[in-house]
C-alpha cells in the first residue's frame, strides 16, 4: 500500500465540501440540497463513482466551479468521495442538510483553509484515510482573541 497526499485547490471567495456517500444519485441529491437551502449560491459538485463505469460524475450550477469540482474529484480518485466547491454562500448553510441526505456516509471537511486529502492506494484503488484541514495551532486564546472571535461572528452576522 502507498501513502500519498493531494491538496485541492480553493479559488478565492469560495469554500470547499468534501466527504464520502455511497450512491450515484448523491450527485443530484446534492444539487437539489443547496439549491433548496441557498437558491443564490453558486456552486460546483464532483462525484467518484466507485462501480460500473467509475467516472467522475458532476452537477452545479456554475460551470467554472463544476468543472473544478470534477476534475479535483478525479485527482483524488477515491470511490464514493464527493467535493463541492460553493461561493456566495457558507458550508455552515447546508451542512446539516448534506449530514441529513440518506447516501452520506461522512464529511471530511468543510473550510476556506488549504487542504491536503490523506491517501492510501491499494490494488483495488484509493481510499481517503483523512484530511489535514489548515495549519497547527500557534497558541492558546486569550482575552483579546475571545474578543475578535466574538467581533467577527456578529460582523458575520452568526451572533446577535
Amino acid at each position: 500500500m502507498e501513502l500519498r497526499t493531494e491538496r485541492l485547490e480553493i479559488p478565492e471567495g469560495c469554500n470547499v465540501i468534501f466527504g464520502q456517500t455511497h450512491f450515484i444519485k448523491t450527485v443530484e441529491d446534492l444539487y437539489e440540497i443547496i439549491i433548496g437551502a441557498v437558491p443564490q449560491a453558486k456552486f460546483g459538485i464532483g462525484f467518484c463513482e466507485a462501480s460500473g463505469h467509475c467516472l467522475v460524475r458532476g452537477e452545479g450550477n456554475d460551470e467554472a466551479l463544476k468543472e473544478l469540482a470534477m476534475n479535483q474529484a478525479f485527482r483524488i480518485g477515491a470511490g464514493h468521495t464527493f467535493i463541492i466547491y460553493i461561493k456566495d454562500a457558507f458550508p455552515i448553510n447546508i451542512l446539516n442538510a448534506i449530514k441529513m441526505c440518506q447516501e452520506v456516509c461522512s464529511l471530511f471537511c468543510a473550510t476556506a483553509n488549504p487542504v491536503e486529502v490523506i491517501l492510501a492506494q491499494s490494488e483495488q484503488g484509493r481510499g481517503v484515510l483523512g484530511v489535514i484541514d489548515g495549519s497547527s495551532p500557534k497558541g492558546i486564546e486569550k482575552e483579546d482573541g475571545v474578543a475578535w472571535r466574538k467581533e467577527l461572528l456578529r460582523k458575520l452576522r452568526y451572533k446577535l
